[in-house]
């Protein structure tokens, strides 16, 4: 009997699968514990456009963080903050404040999605990378001047 799961069972598929199984196994587990409806043409179909539309929500959401990681590269971001004798600072530049200056140049990005080689410690010129997604990713400048 064929089968699509509402929702993943252990040994047998993910959710939205559709999937051939014992009638017996189909009756008395699956349909009982609304683990999955019957296989109509309908239902079929139903889920194969589900799925169509959710992949091409995805490549949509894709393609603008593609856009977004090509707007913010390249861009320079500048941090004042108190800083000792031979540029030292007190404390360090976190990825917060860094989120908090691209804000200020109107990108809404997440803090955690910021990340630095080394903790920022002196002023200077240092390199972050904002990870979008796994193969996703842009490189900005963030510059460190005493206040």
């Amino acid at each position: 009997m064929k089968v699509i799961l509402l929702a993943d069972v252990k040994g047998s598929g993910k959710k939205d699968d559709i999937i051939e199984v014992s009638d017996g196994y189909a009756r008395n587990f699956l349909f009982k514990k609304k683990l999955a409806i019957e296989a109509t043409s309908t239902q079929v179909n139903s889920v194969t456009n589900k799925k169509k539309a959710e992949e091409f929500h995805k490549a949509e959401e894709i393609k603008k963080v593609k856009e977004l990681a090509k707007e913010l590269g390249g861009k320079e971001v500048v941090c004042s903050v108190k800083c000792g004798e031979n540029g030292k600072v007190f404390g360090s530049v976190t990825s917060k404040e860094i989120s908090e200056k691209l804000k200020d140049l109107g990108f809404d990005i997440d803090k955690k999605k910021i990340i630095l080689k080394d903790a920022i410690k002196n002023t200077g010129t240092y390199t972050a990378e904002i990870k979008f997604m796994p193969d996703i990713s842009a490189k900005i400048t963030v510059t460190v001047v005493g206040a």
